[in-house]
């Protein structure tokens, strides 16, 4: 037998982080998504166990500070992109400026530094996952898709989707389609 699990990340990291550093009797607030603000800093050999414990789970110590603002950077795009409703009254470059406290430029530049790629490609990137996303998990349609994605239209989705993709978002359906309705005959 084979069931379908959907999950979220973010929270399954936040159960993660938490269950660790209550384990290890650290007094801690989160501050968003990625940061742990210590009451009281640990020691290295504290911080040493607890890399491991995290890395068991695939979650990463980032010390270096300009890797750190980029991962805050990818972490505030999802949430754009997620739909979050205090990020969806502002324009990407907006709310990262707000957020973070830094110019867009500076972030920008920052980001494109450490990745090698553009923010601005790096939220298309997350829109086409989370259109995927729908595609799979929702009978949402492409109009749907695209209004909860915040595209002009659905030509622009397409296009874009295409173009990350190789397929049109309704050959992506097709394709999924006919994979559940394979997995339906075997059951």
């Amino acid at each position: 037998m084979t069931i379908n699990v959907k999950f979220e990340y973010n929270t399954l990291c936040r159960k993660v982080l938490c269950e660790q550093l209550d384990a290890m009797g650290f007094t801690y607030t989160l501050l968003g998504t990625g940061e742990v603000d210590f009451k009281q800093t640990p020691s290295s050999a504290q911080m040493l166990v607890l890399s491991e414990k995290l890395s068991a789970y695939g979650i990463e110590i980032i010390s270096n500070q300009q890797t750190a603002l980029v991962q805050r950077i990818k972490d505030a795009v999802t949430l754009v992109v997620n739909g979050a409703e205090e990020a969806q009254k502002y324009n990407v470059s907006t709310y990262l400026s707000e957020k973070l406290d830094y110019s867009y430029a500076y972030l920008s530049n920052l980001f494109s530094e450490i990745t090698h790629t553009s923010i601005e490609n790096f939220v298309i990137l997350k829109k086409i996952d989370v259109a995927k996303t729908l595609i799979i998990e929702n009978n949402l349609t492409l109009t749907e898709i695209a209004y909860k994605l915040n595209y002009s239209s659905v030509a622009h989705l397409s296009t874009q989707f295409k173009k990350t993709t190789g397929l049109t978002p309704s050959s992506f359906q097709k394709i999924i389609k006919k994979r559940k309705e394979k997995a339906i005959d075997r059951d």
